[in-house]
This record gives C-alpha cells, structure tokens and sequence, in this order.
C-alpha cells in the first residue's frame, strides 16, 4: 500500500533571495557600527544565524566578543542574556530551576539564561563539564528539559560561546561532543590600527559613540532561517562535500574526522553563504569558503601529529584542496 509523501518545499525564488541577501546587508551594516574593520567573521556570524547554528569565539579579552553578542541582539530586536562561566557555576545557573512557592504549596519554574534570542556563554571552558553539559541540548534542539518538563527555547535562539586561547590554568577543555554542536569557530581579533585609532577618537564614554536601533524582526530571522532550509543543493556538491568529510575521516594524522552532524551543519553554513550572495542554489565556492570555520574545530589530531604542533588550519585547507571539484 503506498502512502503518501511529505510535500516538498519549493526553493527559494530569486526575489525571495534577493530578500534575504538585503536582511543580511542590514544586519552587517548594523554589526559594522559596533565592530570595525572585521567584516569577514562578522558575515561568518550572520551565516550560522542564517543557518540556525552556533558560535565559538576563541580570542583573547577586550576583543569585542560580549560587544558582538549585544550588537546582534538590538540589531535583530531580539532580548540578549550573558553567563560568565565559572568552576562553581551550576547547570541549574544556566537553564533554571523550579521554586517552592510555600502560600500555595506549587513549584514556579524561574527560566535561566539560556531562554534568550542572544546567549553569551563567557569562557565556556572555566566551567566544570557538568555544567557545559547544560548547554547540549539548547545548542542541539533549542529545548531544555528541567524537572523532567521540555521547554522550548526562544526563537531564533542563538549562543556565541567564548574561549581564552591564553590562559588554560583551570579550564576544563570542550569534549568534542560539545563542540561538534557548534556550527564555526572563528576569532575577532585586534581591528586594523586605523579602525583602532578612529574608536580612541570618537568613543569617549563606556557606551558606543553610535547606539544601535533594531533594523529587523525576529520574525524577519525566523524567515530567513526557514529561506536557508529551501536553497537548493546539487547531486554534484552534495557529493563533493561528502568527499570534503570523507578526506579528515581517512587523513593519516586525523584520528577524528568530522560527524554526520557535522557535516549536515556544514551544508546549512554553506546553504546560508549562497542565501547572503543573493543565490537559491549552493556552489562549491561556498563549501570551500566554509571548511576552515566549520570543519577545523571538529578535527582531532592523533598524538604524533599534535605534539608535532600540526596546524589544523592549515591541515583542513590541504583536506579541500586535495578534493577535485565536481565538473
């Protein structure tokens, strides 16, 4: 007996994308007033909001990371909540926790930090795992179950998680189960000197010279999240980022290559690339765009390569390169 398939969703047309390519635009343009001269990571940011993922920045402090997080929350109208993770931070910090209300002996869950459209989650790794674990679900199915009740999480719902690439005294390192839930990692780092110059100039005070407006819904996201969904990818790029995957699994000095889940979040990134180009179909180009990004932190390194002091950068372009491109 046959049964009935579930209706496909008709791609984006070239309006719709044009559409979302202007969203895009504006949200850049707003980011660009708090963030200068970092236009490359800043368009990273809005593709893994474009693609519904998450962030890791690995910087050093005073970068603009908790800037960056503010900055995307007014700019999309969204409500932004920051936790500075600490060894004695616990999950119920981080989700909520149910309150005894004594009049009416009821519990009255308090929601935590988490139920936000902007989490920042501040050095992530001085956390106890315990307590990072708090976040895998939110990251992976924008839910979190306390008391054994699901709550949804906000939406659009993103986490921009912060790392010290300096100091390690007394952090607790990301498992990769933790960080294959992250769509890219990326960093700031220092803005051009004539961009550094220009914000001792003009800014004066602790607040920005240029305060941000709203310059879209959270609808607007939603929409454009659904839009990225619907871009179209080819039998032939599908194939050629399955290689790209298949490349860090069978590297000699990679004992763990990317996941499935990886893989699908690599094809999202990609996805929400050609949607910010104005394009409903997805290109090589993207893929190779994405790959450093998106597939170097989900790389472990055996031990021969990692003491040899293997540049995982430089190893995930050497993956892409050695791939042909589809014809």
């Amino acid at each position: 007996m046959r049964t009935a398939s579930a209706p496909i969703s008709p791609p984006p047309s070239a309006e719709q994308a044009e559409k979302a390519r202007t969203l895009i635009t504006r949200l850049l343009g707003s980011l660009e007033k708090a963030i200068r001269g970092k236009r490359e990571a800043l368009e990273l940011v809005l593709c893994c909001v474009a693609a519904g993922g998450h962030v890791l920045l690995e910087d050093v402090p005073g970068t603009g990371k908790t800037t960056l997080a503010k900055a995307l929350a007014v700019s999309m109208g969204g409500q932004f909540k920051r936790v500075q993770f600490t060894p004695d931070l616990l999950p119920t910090d981080i989700v909520g926790t149910s309150l005894f209300n004594p009049q009416d002996g009821t519990f009255r869950f308090k929601p935590g930090p988490i139920f936000a459209n902007v989490l920042i989650a501040d050095e992530i790794n001085r956390a106890s795992p315990r307590t990072q674990s708090a976040l895998l679900e939110g990251l992976s199915e924008q839910q979190v179950t306390v008391d054994g009740e699901t709550r949804t999480l906000p939406s659009p719902f993103l986490c921009i998680a912060t790392q010290n690439p300096v100091e390690f005294h007394g952090t607790y390192p990301l498992p990769e189960a933790s960080l294959d839930r992250f769509a890219a990692q990326l960093s700031l780092g220092y803005p051009p000197e004539a961009e550094e110059r220009a914000l001792l100039t003009e800014q004066r005070g602790p607040k920005p010279a240029t305060p941000l407006e709203p310059v879209c819904t959270l609808e607007e996201v939603v929409a454009l999240q659904r839009a990225v969904e619907e871009v179209r990818m080819e039998a032939s790029v599908a194939d050629y980022l399955l290689r790209v995957v298949h490349a860090t699994r069978g590297h000699a000095s990679v004992r763990l290559g990317v996941s499935t889940r990886g893989a699908l979040l690599y094809a999202r990134m990609a996805r929400a690339r050609a949607l910010a180009s104005g394009r409903d179909f997805v290109l090589p180009e993207d893929l190779k765009a994405m790959a450093v990004p998106v597939l170097t932190h989900r790389l472990v390194l055996d031990t021969r390569a990692r003491y040899a002091g293997t540049d995982k950068q430089g190893l995930t372009r050497e993956l892409v390169s050695s791939v042909p491109l589809p014809r």
